[in-house]
C-alpha cells in the first residue's frame, strides 16, 4: 500500500542517492526548504473567451470626467441648499413665514433674479462675461447688460512705418501708365470693372422705366461735370464744431506706450512720432496671417484686445478676480477647430476664467430674438454666414461662409464714385481718416430704394490731422444704389486679395490617427465652393497653381456650367400638385432622384487639401437658396417654414430698403413659393448688430446651460477633448 511519505523518510532517500555505500553523518544531508513563495510575482491572466465576454469602459456616466464632475456638483448643491434651509428654519421665529424653496423651477429671468436675491447673491449674470468677437468689432459685456460694448477689433503698435506707408499704393489700387502717371477716372479700375459697372448701370436703366420711375437720360454727364469743377472749401480748426480729437502721443519715446486698442487705435495721426501700425487680428473671419510672422503674436494681440477691453469696458481691472467670472464665447456656425481650441486655452489659462462654454453665432441669434427656427443670414463686416435653425440646433449641412460684407460695399461705393471723377481723388483706405470718412459716406448716402436714385447734391467734411477742415460739394446718382446690389452680384467686389497668405501660421486640424482634415464640414458650402471652383483639367488633375505664391488671385467668380443646387427648387415647383409623400431620411448616404440625368443636390466634392485655395464667393439669395435647399432635405414643410422665417441680421444689412429688395429678389427666382416668402427683423426693436451678442448674454443665464460649462480641472485632464462632451453640437 502506497502511503506517504513523512519528511525523515524523505531526507534519509535523499541522503542514501549521495552516498551509496555508506550514509553520511547528518551535518552533510540535504533538507528540503519550502517558503511557499510563488516562482514569480507577476499576476497570471485567465485567457479571454473570445465568444462571451463583456466590458463596462466608458460606459456609465460616473466613468467619464466631466459627467461625474456635474453629478458631484449637482449633489453638493443639493447638500449645501439644505443645510442652509435647515439653518434658516432652526432659526426662523414663530410666526413667520415659512422660507421659500430655492430649488424651484426658473421659467424666466425675472424669477431667476428674484431667487438670486434670495439666496443672497448678486444679479444672475453679472458675474458672465458674453464676447463676440468678429472681423471688425468686438462685442463684449455682463450678461445681465442690456446691451453690448461695441469696439474695433484692433491694435495699434509701435512700428517702423503705418500702414499706408508699407503698402505703397493706395486702396483701391489705380492703374497707372508705364511713366507712371495716372489714367483718366473711367480706366483706372480696368476693362473688366469698367464694363461691368456700365451693365449694371443699364441694367438699372431698364428696370426703372420697367416700373414707369423716371429716368433722365443725361444724369451720368451732368453729375460727372458737376464733381470735375467743384472745388473744395476749406474751414479752419476753429470754425469747425464737428473737430476730431486725435489720440495724443507723446514725442518722448520711453513716454509712448507700446500699444493702444479700441476706438483710439483708430485716432492715433498716420503721420505720429513714434509710428504706429495697426493690426486687424481676425479678417474674413479667419485669422489674420498676413500681417503676423509669427503664430503667437497674433495669439497676442487677439488677448490683448480682450484684456484692454475687460479692464476699461467693464471696469474689472484687477485678474485676480476673474476666477470669479465665467465667459460665454461666440463662435461662427461654420468654424475651425483650431480657432475654438485656442480660444478655450486663452480664456481658461491666459485670463483664468472660472469656467468657459460656447455657442454659435445662428443659434445664439434665435436665442437672442425668441425664435425656434428660422433662416438667419448674418451680414458682417468682411463675412456673410447663412445657417437654418430648428428646435435649437444649427442644421449642420445648411451653414454657409461667403467672404464679403459690409466693407466690400464701402470699398466698391468709393470706386464708383472715382470712376464718375470724385472731387476727393486723393482718398487711400488704408489711411484711418479716410477709412472713416468712407464709412461714414456709404452709411450716409447709400440705400437700396430705387425711388432714391436721382441726381441729388452732397457733401462731407474731410477732417485729417494736422490739417484744416475741407468741404468737398458732389452729386450722386446711381452708385449708391448699385454698391449694395454688390451682395446680388459679387464679382464687381475686389476678391484678388482675400487669400493672400492663407494657412501661413495656422495650419488646418487633422484628425489624430489618420491624418486626414476634422473640421467641419457642410454639403451647403461644399456646393458654394463647387460653383466657384475652375474647372477640373481634362487628365483630372485637380487646382495646380491656385495661391501658390503671395501674388495669385483668388478664384472668385464661377468658371464653367455646373449643376445649379437651385435645381431641386424647379423639381418642387414641377411636382407641387402631386401628393406630398414622406420627407428624405437624414442620412446623406440616401441616394437622390435623377432629372435630366443629373443627380438632384449631389455633393460636388473638392478635395479637402484643395479647399482653402478657393475663396467661397456667391450672390446672396442664391446661397440663402442653397442653405435652405440642404437644410430641408426636400420636405417641403422645412422648406416653405424656413422661407418664411428669413432673419437678416448684422451690420452689413442696415442699408435704408435691403430687406424689401432682398425679398423680391428671392421671389423672383422662386415664384411658386412667393407667398410664403418672407424676411423678418429682431422683435422687440433690438438692435441687428447685437442680437447675437444678446443671444449669448440669454445662454450664459440659463439653467440649462449647466451641462456647457468648462472648467479649469477638465481641461487641465482632458485639453480639447472635453469639447466632445460639453459643446451642443457635435464636435
Amino acid at each position: 500500500m502506497v502511503g506517504k511519505k513523512s519528511g525523515k523518510a524523505l531526507l534519509r532517500e535523499e541522503g542514501m542517492f549521495l552516498t551509496p555505500t555508506a550514509a553520511l553523518p547528518a551535518l552533510y544531508r540535504l533538507e528540503r526548504t519550502d517558503n511557499n513563495l510563488d516562482l514569480t510575482t507577476w499576476p497570471l491572466v485567465n485567457m479571454i473567451n473570445q465568444k462571451n465576454y463583456y466590458t463596462e469602459y466608458l460606459k456609465r456616466d460616473d466613468q467619464i470626467l466631466p459627467l461625474r464632475l456635474q453629478q458631484e456638483e449637482r449633489r453638493n448643491r443639493m447638500t449645501t441648499n439644505a443645510k442652509d434651509r435647515d439653518r434658516a428654519l432652526a432659526q426662523a421665529k414663530p410666526g413667520e413665514a415659512p422660507v421659500p424653496d430655492i430649488e424651484m423651477e426658473l421659467d424666466d429671468d425675472v424669477a431667476m433674479d428674484e431667487a438670486a436675491g434670495l439666496m443672497g447673491q448678486d444679479t444672475l449674470g453679472s458675474k458672465v462675461i458674453v464676447l463676440h468677437p468678429g472681423s471688425q468689432n468686438l462685442r463684449i459685456g455682463l450678461a445681465s447688460d442690456a446691451l453690448p460694448k461695441t469696439i474695433p477689433m484692433v491694435i495699434a503698435r509701435r512700428w517702423e512705418s503705418n500702414e499706408s506707408e508699407e503698402e505703397g499704393e493706395p486702396k483701391p489700387k489705380r492703374l497707372k501708365l508705364d511713366d507712371g502717371s495716372a489714367l483718366e477716372p473711367e480706366k483706372m479700375f480696368g476693362e473688366g470693372f469698367a464694363s461691368q459697372y456700365s451693365t449694371m448701370c443699364s441694367e438699372l436703366k431698364v428696370h426703372m422705366r420697367s416700373h414707369k420711375r423716371r429716368v433722365l437720360p443725361n444724369s451720368k454727364e451732368l453729375i460727372v461735370n458737376y464733381n470735375k469743377r467743384t472745388p473744395p472749401e476749406t474751414i479752419s480748426e476753429h470754425n469747425d464744431p464737428l473737430r476730431i480729437d486725435w489720440t495724443e502721443i507723446p514725442r518722448d519715446l520711453r513716454q509712448a506706450p507700446a500699444f493702444i486698442t479700441g476706438k483710439d487705435a483708430l485716432r492715433i495721426p498716420d503721420f505720429s512720432v513714434p509710428r504706429y501700425k495697426l493690426f486687424w487680428p481676425l479678417r474674413y473671419g479667419w485669422y489674420n496671417e498676413h500681417d503676423y510672422d509669427q503664430k503667437r503674436a497674433l495669439y497676442d494681440d487677439i488677448a490683448t484686445i480682450i484684456e484692454e477691453a475687460i479692464k476699461t469696458q467693464l471696469n474689472i481691472s484687477r485678474k485676480k478676480e476673474w476666477a470669479q467670472y465665467s465667459c460665454v464665447l461666440v463662435v461662427p456656425d461654420l468654424y475651425e477647430r483650431q480657432y475654438v481650441t485656442q480660444f478655450l486655452d486663452m480664456l481658461l489659462r491666459d485670463f483664468g476664467f472660472g469656467q468657459v462654454c460656447f455657442i454659435q453665432e445662428s443659434l445664439a441669434a434665435t436665442f437672442g430674438a425668441g425664435y425656434t427656427s428660422a433662416c438667419v443670414v448674418d451680414l458682417g463686416a468682411q463675412k456673410t454666414s447663412i445657417c437654418c435653425v430648428e428646435e435649437g440646433m444649427c442644421l449642420e449641412n445648411s451653414r454657409i461662409n461667403i467672404k464679403y460684407g459690409g466693407a466690400d460695399v464701402t470699398e466698391t461705393f468709393v470706386r464708383m464714385m472715382l470712376h464718375d471723377h470724385f472731387p476727393y481723388a486723393e482718398i487711400d483706405l488704408n489711411r484711418r481718416y479716410d477709412y472713416l470718412l468712407a464709412e461714414e459716406i456709404k452709411v450716409k448716402f447709400c440705400t437700396l430704394n430705387e425711388a432714391d436714385v436721382s441726381p441729388q447734391p452732397a457733401d462731407f467734411h474731410l477732417r485729417a490731422p494736422g490739417q484744416d477742415t475741407r468741404k468737398y460739394m458732389f452729386k450722386t446718382y446711381d452708385e449708391i444704389l448699385l454698391a449694395p446690389q454688390g451682395y446680388f452680384k459679387p464679382s464687381i467686389f475686389d476678391n484678388s486679395l482675400k487669400l493672400r497668405d492663407r494657412r501661413k501660421l495656422v495650419g488646418r486640424s487633422r484628425d489624430l490617427y489618420d491624418g486626414s482634415p476634422n473640421d467641419p464640414v457642410s454639403t451647403a458650402q461644399s456646393a458654394i465652393i463647387a460653383m466657384t471652383a475652375p474647372p477640373l483639367p481634362p487628365n483630372g488633375q485637380a487646382l495646380t497653381g491656385v495661391n501658390d505664391g503671395p501674388d495669385a488671385t483668388a478664384v472668385s467668380t464661377p468658371l464653367r456650367q455646373l449643376p445649379n443646387p437651385l435645381q431641386r427648387f424647379s423639381e418642387q415647383e414641377r411636382n407641387s400638385h402631386s401628393a406630398i409623400g414622406s420627407p428624405a431620411p437624414e442620412d446623406d448616404d440616401t441616394p437622390m432622384p435623377q432629372v435630366d440625368g443629373e443627380i438632384i443636390g449631389a455633393k460636388n466634392e473638392l478635395d479637402p487639401s484643395l479647399r482653402d485655395d478657393v475663396l467661397p464667393i456667391a450672390a446672396l439669395d442664391v446661397a440663402i437658396l442653397t442653405s435652405i435647399i440642404h437644410g430641408a432635405r426636400n420636405d417641403d414643410r422645412k422648406t416653405r417654414d424656413f422661407l418664411g422665417g428669413i432673419m437678416v441680421i448684422g451690420g452689413g444689412a442696415q442699408v435704408p430698403g435691403f430687406y424689401t429688395y432682398l425679398e423680391e429678389r428671392l421671389k423672383e427666382s422662386r415664384p411658386a413659393f412667393a407667398k410664403d416668402i418672407m424676411i423678418g427683423t429682431p422683435p422687440r426693436e433690438l438692435d441687428p448688430q447685437g442680437i447675437v451678442w444678446k443671444g449669448g448674454s440669454v445662454f450664459g443665464k440659463l439653467r440649462g446651460t449647466n451641462d456647457s460649462w468648462i472648467s479649469r480641472l477638465e481641461h487641465d485632464r482632458l485639453g480639447a477633448r472635453v469639447l466632445a462632451y460639453k459643446l451642443m453640437w457635435a464636435w
